[in-house]
């Protein structure tokens, strides 16, 4: 394989930096120490990546550009949303290439993503009998499929990415031959669960007002980090009650409206000092940038979320990770 690594992380931040072709931000809700793992490579054709989290984490960004990226839910510990969907053990995730996303991934959860170069993808759908069914249905980034089918296909797409990663490197012909096998092989489980006959190709999964009204709050809070909008604000600009906004938290996230747009905003304090140099930018300065005047309370909430100071924090590790 072109690339492979087993890697370990105590910050959510330094774990999204280090996946290849991803531009992401995970933000902790949970308070405690971070743990992670992370197993990833690179073929020609695809990217995968196996990862797992100790710790609840929102999930945005934009997916890489010109791929057709997918992931399977290896466990489903808790509450899930995929673009404002609700998941559940069987279901596929999809997200078109430059496609903005938010998932919210529950504690423990094991995911693996599987990311194929658009021109591949496309060339194995149009072998098949049902592409214009396939492509009406990766219309969704939800896609619920057989749930025997989907426990199948988990098992076997598993045991493709561990085969692929324990193999040792023979001579650059026959691990090419490798790559093509595995990304074949990839690319028919996931065709398979679609074509399957159990799968509703006409499928409709809507986003719930309560993803919408939790996303909304997320985006404002993170464009508008100087004045940071209170719950109430919140409430009158999206023009619903505070126990509409309580509820939607409550079920989107687990959490009430004001722990998480707080650590929403402590973590992007926290990726804000991971990304720069202690000459270049004060803690002071970042809490201010997003939001925090009062030093004291930000370090005993920063200390709370990720059990640290933020003077014990890392400085420009999100760089030197990103580097590596």
């Amino acid at each position: 394989m072109k690339n492979q690594t087993i890697s370990h992380f105590r910050d959510v931040h330094v774990h999204a930096a280090t996946i290849q072709q991803w531009n992401q931000d995970y933000s902790q809700l949970t308070a405690g120490c971070a743990e992670s793992s992370l197993m990833q490579l690179t073929t020609t054709g695809c990217h995968l990546f196996l990862e797992q989290i100790n710790q609840r984490v929102v999930q945005n960004g934009v997916a890489p550009r010109d791929k057709m990226c997918f992931a399977v839910p290896i466990n489903v510990p808790g509450s899930i949303r995929m673009q404002g969907r609700e998941v559940d053990d069987s279901s596929l995730f999809f997200l078109h290439g430059g496609e903005e996303f938010m998932f919210h991934m529950p504690m423990g959860m094991e995911l693996l993503s599987i990311t194929f170069e658009r021109d591949l993808f496309d060339e194995a759908l149009e072998q098949t009998a049902s592409a214009k069914d396939l492509n009406r249905l990766l219309r969704q980034p939800v896609i619920r499929v057989s749930p025997q089918r989907f426990a199948q296909a988990r098992r076997r797409l598993l045991a493709l990415f561990s085969q692929a990663l324990v193999h040792e490197d023979l001579d650059s012909t026959l691990d090419r031959a490798r790559e093509v096998a595995l990304e074949q092989a990839m690319l028919s489980e996931l065709l398979q669960l679609m074509i399957d006959p159990a799968c509703d190709k006409h499928q409709r999964s809507p986003s719930s007002t309560r993803s919408f009204i939790v996303e909304k709050c997320h985006r404002l809070a993170t464009t508008e980090m100087i004045n940071v909008p209170s719950v109430i604000d919140l409430c009158e600009r999206l023009q619903v009650s505070r126990r509409t906004v309580q509820n939607s938290f409550r079920s989107v996230a687990e959490t009430t409206p004001l722990n998480y747009l707080r650590s929403v905003r402590l973590n992007g304090v926290r990726r804000t000092l991971m990304s720069t140099r202690a000459c270049e930018l004060t803690i002071g300065d970042a809490a201010a940038q997003w939001g925090f005047y009062h030093l004291s309370h930000f370090a005993a909430e920063y200390q709370e979320l990720f059990a640290e100071l933020p003077s014990h924090t890392a400085r420009a590790a999100i760089a030197a990770y990103a580097r590596a």
